[in-house]
């Protein structure tokens, strides 16, 4: 999610008036904001990663309603994204992959599940591979990181070097999946995020072998919970093939009628079927029934065309 930096502090002080702690973490990469969110239900900590060029802020619905089900939810901005500084030298995914395992094995107390969007998806996956025992499940909603063709990346890419006003309208409108009327009043802040050095870094170091092989998507053991909006415009659909033929027999792959940011669409939908994977997650556990009552939500009807 884009937004002007005003707007981005009201959020964030409305957030922090709900009880919501917004501090900063010394990594070897930079210095990372999060924000941490005490809560009220029985349910595991769950960590939630946005995607490229966004900010934990898009997430405000989701984190009020995830802290009342769960025991503690934590938002961490990756470098050089929301409040976080940009890194002393140029950011490569490997520097921000590193950043990110420093915070999380820093922050996290208990196993956490994982809910990633986009390259917060990919983030939640590398975590995922590198310290399973610290991850009890994982939601990934349009997750990066699948093998493409060398066509797809291209494209890919090149759809974020933005210039223009309706650079950034077409932009938004892979997002989410249609044209609305204010994507006009959006663009702007969008071309200026991704024309910022530190995004320009990140996107321009982007290589096909920082893409997950079959034999490391084969090794996750952890429940697997994969959304993939039926209007996501953003990522080739031979992403979504390509998850579905690699991921664990275990993982469950929905299509929801959703864009690229579920969070963004239908938080409450999102939510709720965060909150009923980690009840899955606990259930299967032995842990028995957590968290009362979801209050039944149907998903999102696929939309047409």
């Amino acid at each position: 999610m884009v937004l002007i930096p005003f707007a981005e502090r009201l959020a964030q002080r409305a957030l922090t008036a709900r009880g919501v702690q917004s501090r900063f973490v010394e990594t070897s990469v930079a210095r990372q904001h999060l924000y941490d969110a005490p809560g009220t239900g029985p349910l595991p900590t769950m960590v939630v990663i946005h995607g490229i060029s966004s900010s934990a802020l898009g997430f405000a619905p989701v984190i009020e309603r995830l802290r009342r089900k769960a025991r503690r939810v934590i938002v961490p901005e990756m470098p050089g994204h929301g409040f976080s500084s940009d890194p002393q030298v140029p950011l490569t995914v490997e520097l921000l992959m590193e950043s990110m395992t420093e915070l999380l094995d820093r922050e996290l107390t208990e196993p956490a599940i994982l809910c990633g969007n986009s390259l917060g998806g990919a983030v939640s996956l590398r975590y995922a591979l590198e310290r399973p025992e610290r991850v009890r499940g994982l939601v990934l909603t349009s997750p990066a990181g699948a093998i493409m063709e060398a066509a797809e990346m291209e494209a890919l890419l090149a759809g974020f070097k933005m210039r223009s006003r309706a650079d950034g309208v077409a932009f938004l409108a892979r997002l989410n999946g249609r044209r609305s009327w204010y994507l006009p009043l959006l663009a702007p802040d969008v071309v200026r995020q991704f024309s910022r050095e530190v995004i320009r870094s990140l996107t321009g170091a982007v290589r096909a072998d920082h893409a997950f092989t079959p034999e490391q998507l084969s090794e996750l053991k952890m429940p697997i919970l994969l959304l993939w909006g039926t209007a996501d415009q953003l990522l080739p659909t031979s992403s979504l093939a390509y998850f579905r033929r690699h991921l664990p027999a275990h993982a469950q792959i929905e299509e929801p009628a959703l864009g690229h940011c579920p969070h963004l669409d239908d938080p409450r939908w999102l939510s709720h079927r965060i909150v009923t994977f980690a009840r899955e997650v606990v259930a299967a556990s032995g842990e028995g029934e957590a968290g009362g009552d979801a209050g039944g939500m149907a998903a999102p009807a696929k939309r047409a065309g």
